[in-house]
């Protein structure tokens, strides 16, 4: 089983305001995040809040997914990402689709290629790439789990999965949306524009 994961608990200083709460195309970004894995297949999906946490539950519908607040979440991305890991880690689960807050505009379809794509003998990551860029969302195996979860402090997850790019699959996918990443205003404003 495949199970989802969105990183939402950060303090979005350089946006301003948080980025969960952003509208992309009628929605917040991490309804329309949910939303789209659902679509893409997959059915369970936990997503890490901490910064705001309980405005953002109160300004969000997230049907369909496990809420986890990370009390720690000053402690940086990797931090939620353990926390967001920690609570999805049972037998049953052979990849987690991490997916950031900051990318709403990957596609379902880009969500079920990355899916079908994880088949045996299984990659220890699928990457998607966008004009040979690569981008999120990520589905780590279940392999890279605990060792994602053993990671130091101030340790990014890149450094697992480059670790493990010899065994990881890049897919190329026709969605602009894996490389769109909404860090600040500027990139906000350029969301809608064509890629």
């Amino acid at each position: 089983m495949i199970v989802g994961l969105v990183l939402a608990a950060g303090e979005s200083t350089r946006m301003g305001q948080d980025k969960a709460l952003l509208l992309y195309r009628r929605r917040t970004f991490l309804e329309t995040i949910v939303s789209t894995m659902h679509e893409g297949g997959i059915e369970r999906v936990a997503v890490v809040l901490g910064h705001h946490s309980e405005e953002i539950r109160r300004a969000v519908v997230l049907r369909g997914a496990e809420i986890v607040v990370n009390p720690h979440y000053q402690l940086g991305q990797t931090n939620s990402l353990k926390e967001g890991l920690a609570a999805l880690d049972r037998p049953e689960v052979e990849g987690v689709l991490f997916c950031l807050v900051d990318h709403p505009a990957v596609s379902a379809e880009t969500i079920r290629a990355m899916s079908e794509a994880f088949r045996p003998p299984l990659p220890s990551a699928i990457i998607p790439t966008f004009r040979g860029q690569r981008g999120h969302p990520v589905l780590i195996s279940r392999k890279l789990i605990h060792e994602l979860l053993s990671l130091s402090a101030g340790v990014g997850a890149n450094t697992v999965i480059r670790k493990h790019l010899a065994s990881a699959r890049l897919l190329e996918v026709n969605d602009a949306g894996v490389v769109t990443d909404i860090d600040d205003a500027e990139a906000y404003h350029r969301l809608d524009e064509p890629a």
